[in-house]
C-alpha cells in the first residue's frame, strides 16, 4: 500500500519519509477533496527552482551520495545507507526527506519546461 501521485507526471511518496502535500514546498496551488490537486505553470518557475536550490543545499555533499546509493538499487536498508554515508540515522532520515523533495520537484520543473505547465492528483492521507 502506498500513496501516490498521477497526472502529469506520476510516481510514489516515500513511505514513511514524504508527506502528500511535498508539493506544495514548490509554490503549486493545492486543492483538496481525498486527494490533493496540483497546478504549475510557467508562473511556478521561481518558486519551483528556489525549492529545488533549498533542496540542493541542505543535501550538500550527500545529493551524489544518495544518488550513488539508489542506483540500480529496488531496496536499501536505513543501516546500509547510515554506514555508507557515515551519519546516523536521525541525519539520514532528514536527508531522505530533502532527496524525496527533490526528486518531486524535479519532475515538476521539467514537466513544466516540456510542457508549459504541470497537473497532478496526490493521494491524501
Amino acid at each position: 500500500m502506498g500513496r501516490y501521485y498521477s497526472g502529469d507526471i506520476n510516481g510514489k511518496f516515500w513511505f514513511g519519509v514524504q508527506s502528500s502535500d511535498d508539493a506544495s514546498f514548490f509554490g503549486g496551488e493545492q486543492r483538496e477533496p481525498n486527494y490533493i490537486e496540483y497546478y504549475f505553470d510557467g508562473s511556478h518557475k521561481p518558486a519551483i527552482a528556489e525549492g529545488l536550490r533549498q533542496c540542493h543545499v541542505a543535501l550538500g555533499g550527500y545529493e551524489a551520495k544518495l544518488a550513488a546509493a539508489f542506483a540500480g538499487r529496488q531496496f536499501t536498508t536505513d543501516d546500509h545507507l547510515s554506514e555508507a554515508l557515515g551519519i546516523t540515522k536521525e541525519t539520514l532520515d532528514e536527508l531522505l526527506v530533502w532527496y524525496a523533495r527533490l526528486e518531486l520537484g524535479q519532475k515538476i520543473w521539467d514537466c513544466v519546461l516540456a510542457k508549459g505547465d504541470c497537473a497532478f492528483d496526490a493521494d491524501y492521507g
